[in-house]
């Protein structure tokens, strides 16, 4: 059953000072279809590593653009094979070899920009959600990273009462970066998002 507004507030509240770990353990425990989505930019590593210390087995979603740099796809490899990742691959029904051809990457103001969104990101990630049917979906959005992202919280509701929760919510790069020395965890921050290209700009899929 989907969790009310009333019910997120409050989850909110309860565990606003919380360690992910323990936002983790109590999303595990509420949840019977739970995903973790991924793209392997950079800090992916620490929501990886606290979802699958808790359910080893979580399906990982990663809808792979095609235009991620080399150093991505190493990153994305060493994480696969360290973590033994349960991973769902979903890439885009035209190859980026094709795109580049009829349309390459458009710029942010062109009007081929959302189409080219849609086809690289929008459609894969709808595909694997329709595929997987979860109720709840475990991200790595940060409180300051786009304006949209302020007015969400560690617990949200998406579409049709999805739960999505984001354990690191609150915590800066500087805390991550301490987080990911302690676990001696890899980071990579050689990252290309051909849908955003500013660093602050909404991809889609969190709207």
């Amino acid at each position: 059953m989907a969790l009310t507004e009333r019910e997120i507030r409050t989850l909110n509240e309860q565990f606003k000072e919380s360690p992910p770990a323990a936002i983790v353990q109590w999303a595990i425990s509420f949840a019977k279809k739970p995903v973790v989505t991924t793209n392997f930019r950079p800090y992916e590593v620490a929501i990886l590593e606290a979802v699958t210390q808790e359910f080893k087995e979580i399906p990982v979603i990663w809808c792979d653009t095609g235009y991620n740099t080399s150093h991505t796809y190493r990153h994305a490899s060493e994480l696969i094979a360290r973590f033994n990742l349960n991973l769902k691959l979903y890439v885009p029904k035209q190859s980026s070899a094709y795109r580049d051809v009829i349309m390459g990457i458009p710029a942010v103001d062109d009007p081929k920009h959302s189409l080219f969104t849609e086809q690289v990101k929008l459609e894969p990630f709808q595909r694997a959600m329709e595929e997987h049917l979860p109720d709840v979906w475990f991200t790595n959005l940060r409180q300051g990273q786009t304006s949209h992202r302020d007015s969400l919280d560690i617990f949200s509701l998406g579409k049709e009462g999805l739960l999505k929760v984001s354990p690191f919510y609150y915590w800066s790069d500087s805390q991550l970066d301490d987080y990911l020395l302690h676990k001696e965890l890899p980071n990579e921050h050689n990252y290309f998002d051909p849908t955003k290209v500013l660093e602050n700009r909404e991809c889609g899929l969190h709207t």
